[in-house]
């Protein structure tokens, strides 16, 4: 027996991401349907935040989740809280439709009938593999690290987490087994990290304040193990079994790497396969410059053309006396077929040195000397430039600058007195 299952995740529903998630889901379910899904999966983050009743995001949400619930089975999968409050998922399954929408909010086992009903085991397990299961489904939401930081402290929940899930992990190994014996497939499902999976942004995820490892999962005996939280598609093999993220619907910021989608399964009693069926994301293209925006290259980039309703950021760093150089109007002008425009410019302040302990000299010579030492510059050639501005008139030292710089020495130029020498040399450098 093969079951072929829809998986989505991550769709972060929002009023000010409407526009991007609810175009890719609905294109997302129209493939679904189109490739004969049995089954609909989401494992969790399927709002951005709470969302009242009447907002225009939760309207689309819930038409979209109707249409899937109209097509085939649901089960929704409780996400991170910050994203997906305790209690959001609970109007979804009164939605109605021809088939039944599951909210799984707690750890638990919950069997698809051959007649397309979801059944939750009263515990954390089934004892026995229910009778006329067609699909076993092990969940394991999002849970309260602050309850599990308060029971142990907070110093050890960390390790404590991930060693209580990979108990949990094995304790569904049993009914797993059984579930293959008898041809029946078997998913495991959750919302949380991978030690080792890339962030969207290409980043490892590393530490030990992540909820998984790889080995804990495939030790769970489940043929496919869905999973959520993490954006980019990713996946894991050992053995027939399959690991993976379909990372999320749609592209929300920029850097975002690799496709977006969600993934068909193909799940049976002894192996799972997962394709990722790619959603109109929109593109987003970015320009990083080390000083100023070349504008340049960025004109070269708008009229190939390449940057035509795509999301444009810019971006660049300079220094504080450079910042005039980033003409934000002409980057705005070159990028008016851009959907979006982000421009970014990073000033590096200049910082000054100080001089500890220059207000404790005697003369103004001597704190010369000394802010000249804190600064590298060359205080010889400076202290001769004061020594002159003491002695000589300005209207002298710059007559004399003058004097060298429009004529050739003569005997009478080299007659000029030698004390004016050292600071019309220094001035005129």
């Amino acid at each position: 027996m093969t079951r072929r299952i829809a998986h989505f995740s991550d769709l972060h529903y929002a009023n000010d991401t409407l526009a991007e998630v609810d175009a890719c889901f609905g294109h997302a379910i129209d493939a679904a349907i189109a490739q004969h899904a049995e089954v609909a999966i989401i494992t969790g983050d399927t709002t951005d935040h709470a969302l009242p009743v009447h907002a225009p995001a939760f309207a689309a949400l819930a038409r979209q989740i109707r249409r899937l619930a109209e097509h085939c089975p649901v089960l929704m999968l409780q996400g991170t809280y910050s994203h997906e409050p305790l209690g959001t998922l609970g109007v979804f399954p009164l939605l109605g439709g021809r088939h039944p929408i599951h909210v799984a909010e707690r750890i638990g086992q919950v069997a698809l009938s051959s007649r397309g009903q979801w059944h939750a085991s009263p515990g954390w397990r089934f004892d026995t593999v229910p009778e006329g299961c067609a699909l076993l489904c092990s969940c394991l939401p999002t849970l309260n690290k602050g309850m599990l930081a308060a029971a142990v402290g907070a110093s050890h929940a960390a390790l404590a987490m991930g060693e209580e899930l990979a108990q949990v992990l094995h304790g569904f190994a049993p009914t797993h087994e059984a579930c293959r014996a008898r041809g029946i497939p078997t998913v495991g499902l959750s919302h949380g990290t991978v030690i080792g999976c890339l962030t969207e942004h290409g980043v490892p995820m590393a530490g030990l304040d992540h909820e998984f490892t790889a080995g804990a999962l495939f030790r769970a005996g489940a043929s496919a193990f869905m999973l959520g939280h993490i954006h980019r598609h990713q996946a894991w093999q050992q053995a027939g079994q399959v690991i993976a993220y379909p990372g999320s619907i749609g592209r929300l910021h920029h850097g975002e790497q690799g496709e977006k989608g969600f993934l068909l399964w193909q799940v049976g009693a002894h192996a799972a396969s997962a394709t990722l069926i790619p959603t109109p994301a929109r593109r987003m293209v970015e320009f990083a410059f080390d000083g100023p925006p070349d504008m340049a290259a960025l004109r070269q980039w708008a009229s190939s053309q390449q940057t035509e309703g795509a999301w444009v950021r810019v971006r660049w760093t300079v220094a504080d006396t450079a910042r005039h150089l980033a003409d934000r109007d002409a980057i705005a002008q070159l990028f008016q077929g851009a959907a979006g425009l982000k421009l970014e410019g990073r000033v590096v302040p200049t910082v000054r040195a100080r001089a500890a302990g220059i207000g404790r000299d005697a003369s103004l010579r001597h704190q010369l000397a000394h802010w000249a030492e804190v600064t590298g510059a060359q205080a010889g050639a400076l202290c001769d430039c004061l020594d002159q501005l003491t002695r000589h008139r300005p209207e002298d030292i710059a007559s004399q600058i003058l004097l060298h710089a429009t004529h050739s020495p003569t005997p009478t130029d080299r007659a000029a007195p030698e004390a004016m020498a050292p600071a019309a040399r220094a001035l005129a450098a």
